[in-house]
């Protein structure tokens, strides 16, 4: 299930407050000022810092 784009245009990473991109191949949503990749399931964000997983280094360039 695709998440609503205007929804994804509005949230923002709750540990920087800065912006997010979508990153539909992961379904993840990613903040590289966090080095934080959070989840999309069944179209839903989970948008909770503990659900989310760690940048790699290479993903945070």
């Amino acid at each position: 299930m695709e998440p609503d784009q205007k929804l994804l245009s509005m949230l923002v990473c709750p540990v920087t407050r800065m912006s997010l991109i979508y990153d539909r191949a992961k379904n993840e949503l990613i903040s590289k000022a966090a080095g934080l990749a959070y989840p999309i399931r069944g179209g839903v964000p989970i948008m909770l810092e503990s659900e989310a997983r760690e940048l790699s280094e290479a993903e945070r360039s």
